[in-house]
């Protein structure tokens, strides 16, 4: 099996971030051709820092699993957009929502991801997750955070914190959460 090292294919090049729908966001490090059972094949070779993980991504198959560049700031900002609206949970069986869920983030589409996020999230007000929406929640809301991070540059703190106030600008579900945070407010004002 030989190695040659190549510079850049399909508009990708290395040291540049992908979102790869499957694992999230990873950073190609070099381009590869490789030999395979006699077969010559050029591989991105895509390093997935926080699962600590390599996979080599056949060229020709980039379309076919997905790989795409980063979105851009208008992206992220609709996908923000997104967060801001209201929940739309379909009356199906959990099992059923939850491989809808699934598909959406393997999609890889940010758009698709936020509408997970803005589906599963859960203020204190309101009642606890099951185990399985706590997981395809915090997958979700990992994969955003990755993207809003690579895309602004920014830490993963602030891009939580970016997330987090546009969470927090969604309408609430409950209305016994509007009603104590109206109290709340009431009892606030009187006090001041």
């Amino acid at each position: 099996m030989s190695t040659k090292k190549t510079t850049q294919r399909d508009g990708f090049k290395p040291g540049e971030h992908i979102v790869y729908p499957a694992h999230g966001v990873g950073q190609v490090t070099a381009i590869e051709e490789q030999e395979i059972a006699g077969f010559k094949l050029e591989l991105f070779v895509v390093s997935f820092a926080k699962e600590k993980m390599t996979l080599r991504v056949p060229v020709a198959k980039v379309a076919s699993v997905g790989m795409r560049k980063l979105s851009d700031e208008a992206g992220i900002t609709k996908a923000l957009e997104v967060l801001t609206g209201r929940a739309r949970v379909k009356r199906t069986m959990w099992s059923r929502r939850a491989q809808e869920y699934e598909a959406k983030i393997n999609s890889g589409d940010i758009i698709a991801v936020s509408e997970v996020v803005r589906d599963l999230y859960r203020s204190e007000a309101q009642p606890e997750q099951s185990y399985s929406e706590r997981q395809l929640f915090e997958t979700a809301l990992a994969r955003l955070v990755d993207e809003v991070a690579a895309v602004d540059g920014s830490t993963e703190t602030e891009a939580m914190k970016r997330v987090e106030t546009a969470l927090a600008k969604s309408p609430r579900r409950t209305r016994g959460a509007d009603a104590a945070d109206n109290d709340e407010a009431s009892e606030n004002e009187a006090a001041a």
